[in-house]
């Protein structure tokens, strides 16, 4: 059991919870244990009374996350529902929760004339997964806005920690073990107005070029320095290869789509496989971006 000792909790926990229900490319295995507190002191006084040698994964919206077929032991904590605030700080500063979706946060720095702030419209999980990834857009990251951020770590402690505690880098953040983000203060530019015309371009430009409405993680693999995962793959002719029900999009080459009833282990098989085609065809080592958690069936 993820637990030894009984856990008295206000939210929900539910046992063996199919992780297929919370995970953009609808499959996976179960949670061992999943909870959904109801606000953060029951986050908090949860995880100072959960077994030490218990793991714990920190869920967030799930567009980002592959869960094997044998899903995941220990503790899934699901808090995106109790942090989903944003409020203005300051003429220039913004704090919003992890739960918050970055398109949501987009939409509310334009509405208060705060820039650059349009990339965020471009990425499509949570406030928490952008930070854990530093997560960007149509050439914008989200750790350039960071002027804080505020974490629990598994013993319930709140911290509030600046960007020089985090090693950053391109869709890659490192900071304190075991600490999980409750939310950032983003710091927007004088002077830098948003465009509604630049943010609705790049919604329908999601729209027009990605395959939107179909189970998928976006785009599977970073770009290589000086080029796009996309055009390699493209270039390889891999558009519309299949294992099992994944599919290559034919809309977008970097898109691994759950066409058809897709398991995990489809979809994890032809990430290796696209990868190692294209290191055969091209000489590109592509690593991905979407995190693959859990164990195999």
């Amino acid at each position: 059991m993820a637990a030894a000792r009984e856990l008295t909790v206000q939210g929900e926990l539910r046992y063996e919870e199919p992780m297929s229900r919370h995970t953009s490319w609808r499959t996976g295995g179960p949670a061992e244990l999943f909870f959904v507190p109801a606000s953060v002191e029951d986050l908090a006084a949860f995880l100072a009374d959960l077994d030490t040698d218990t793991p714990i994964f920190w869920h967030g919206v799930g567009s980002n996350l592959l869960v094997r077929d044998g899903g995941i032991s220990g503790v899934v904590v699901s808090a995106t529902k109790i942090l989903r605030s944003i409020e203005r700080v300051d003429r220039y500063l913004v704090r919003a929760g992890a739960g918050l979706p970055c398109t949501q946060l987009a939409r509310q720095c334009l509405r208060w004339e705060l820039g650059p702030s349009e990339f965020f419209a471009g990425i499509p999980g949570s406030v928490g997964g952008a930070l854990a990834m530093n997560a960007g857009a149509h050439g914008g990251e989200t750790w350039e806005r960071v002027e804080s951020v505020r974490s629990i770590d598994r013993n319930g402690e709140i911290h509030e920690r600046a960007p020089g505690e985090y090693n950053v880098g391109y869709r890659s953040v490192k900071g304190p073990a075991n600490e999980w983000f409750l939310g950032a203060g983003f710091r927007f530019e004088q002077d830098v107005i948003p465009s509604l015309e630049v943010l609705n371009s790049m919604l329908l430009r999601r729209k027009t070029t990605q395959p939107i409405g179909l189970p998928s993680c976006g785009s599977v693999f970073r770009n290589p320095e000086g080029d796009h995962s996309a055009r390699l793959i493209e270039a390889a002719g891999m558009k519309g290869h299949r294992i099992g029900g994944a599919e290559v999009s034919e809309k977008h080459a970097n898109f691994i789509i759950n066409r058809d009833g897709a398991s995990a282990t489809d979809i994890e098989e032809l990430i290796e496989y696209v990868r190692q085609t294209i290191l055969d065809v091209h000489g590109v080592s592509l690593v991905h971006e979407v995190r693959i958690v859990g164990v195999a069936k």
